[in-house]
């Protein structure tokens, strides 16, 4: 049994924990290992503390029945986003033993409930292109829009830019 609920403060550190251990199983041999071993559970949980605070942003964990969070969504609007009526999944992440049982659909179901509320029609989703999740938004409906770079470490990598053009299709069913 998996509880998807709204962040609070106290789930930096565990939300930290599967940011840091979900980069390093995902993102290997993608992003460079010297970055990778560097990821600190401290600085993300730090990062993470801000982000529960702010207004303009809304995260949501899975949780499993001995209370460790196993995953979580993040998102808001992205400042480049000039899409009206749209918004943005700028995370999702899962340990690696829970993916592929659902709760990544139900993470961002839970999200996209809050993205109706606030009048948003769209989803947009950054994803790196040699990054195997990607095939889990085209699952979920998502449409290739196009690919931009990105810098990480020195490394230039391709970013493939996703879109869900009806929220409704994302939301958790009742």
């Amino acid at each position: 049994m998996m509880i998807i609920r709204e962040a609070t403060l106290s789930d930096a550190e565990g939300i930290a924990k599967v940011h840091v251990d979900s980069w390093r199983t995902t993102y290997k041999g993608i992003v460079s290992d010297v970055f990778l071993e560097q990821l600190s559970y401290k600085k993300r949980t730090e990062s993470w503390i801000e982000n529960i605070q702010r207004l303009d942003n809304y995260v949501v964990v899975a949780e499993n029945d001995d209370g460790q969070i196993v995953g979580f969504a993040d998102g808001g609007k992205r400042e480049s986003n000039l899409i009206e009526h749209s918004g943005d999944l700028t995370a999702i992440y899962i340990l690696e033993e829970y993916q592929g049982k659902g709760i990544g659909k139900k993470l961002v179901g839970k999200l996209s409930e809050h993205f109706k509320k606030l009048g948003y029609k769209k989803i947009f989703v950054e994803v790196l292109e040699d990054n195997k999740s990607r095939l889990f938004y085209e699952k979920l409906g998502a449409q290739y829009c196009e690919t931009t770079k990105i810098t990480i470490q020195g490394d230039e990598l391709n970013l493939a830019i996703y879109k869900w053009e009806n929220i409704n299709s994302l939301l958790t069913p009742r």
